[in-house]
């Protein structure tokens, strides 16, 4: 039975109208299991370049750790959706043999940043692409009711920052798109031409094609049509 607390949750959540609502509402729900942070987006694993985030509330230090250090690229969580389709904890990892050098180490810099327990909830897409939610804590303390009830809460907040940033937000992606590329992206998706792109976003036709060009190279597309199909299966547009 889902508890009182996520039933709540997903009442406020339906009548959240910005990512950053949303966020400040998952935030305060997940605080009293013990988790302070977390991220939430989508995850394609044969194309890393393709990994969006919706929501992202990490403190800034971390950020730039898990950026400039290279885990992005070894990050044993994603590294897990290629086995795992249900939510799994940090702790569950760590007793597993099958996990490689490189996760083991991973763990230990997670922890070694002083949070001890993590919960990833992955809702699976197709073969090669997750929505993911990840939480982090200091002091996570789960029993099998609270377990349930952050599942249920991660999943509802996954399906309604997917919505909102295809409408409204510009989703924030670990290696990708630049905001600009987005846009035209989104244009092209309307059926603008690359003139009428530059006329709405106050450039030149040219540049609006470099733009629209860029991101088809980074989306890993040949075709006009096949990066707008990608874009709306990643919840760009």
């Amino acid at each position: 039975m889902i508890s009182d607390d996520a039933m709540a949750f997903c009442d406020h959540l339906y009548r959240c109208n910005s990512l950053e609502a949303c966020r400040d509402l998952f935030k305060k729900a997940i605080r009293p299991a013990g988790f302070d942070t977390f991220a939430c987006g989508e995850v394609d694993l044969a194309n890393r370049e393709r990994t969006v985030i919706y929501i992202l509330n990490w403190p800034d230090r971390w950020k730039r750790f898990y950026l400039g250090s290279g885990l992005v690229n070894r990050d044993p969580i994603i590294e897990e959706l290629k086995r795992r389709k249900e939510p799994f904890l940090w702790s569950e990892l760590r007793n597993d043999r099958k996990i490689g050098v490189a996760g083991r180490e991973a763990l230990q810099l997670f922890q070694a940043h002083g949070w001890s327990e993590g919960l990833a909830v992955p809702l699976h897409r197709n073969d090669s692409q997750f929505g993911l939610v990840s939480l982090v804590g200091r002091d996570a303390r789960l029993d099998g009711a609270a377990r349930a009830a952050l599942v249920t809460m991660s999943i509802a907040l996954y399906e309604k920052a997917r919505r909102l940033s295809s409408r409204m937000g510009i989703p924030l992606q670990i290696a990708g798109l630049t905001l600009r590329e987005l846009d035209a992206m989104r244009l092209v998706a309307r059926g603008n031409t690359d003139r009428e792109i530059g006329r709405i976003l106050k450039i030149s036709a040219e540049t609006a094609h470099e733009y629209v060009e860029g991101a088809k190279r980074k989306l890993k597309t040949r075709s006009r049509s096949e990066a707008v199909a990608v874009a709306v299966s990643m919840g760009l547009v």
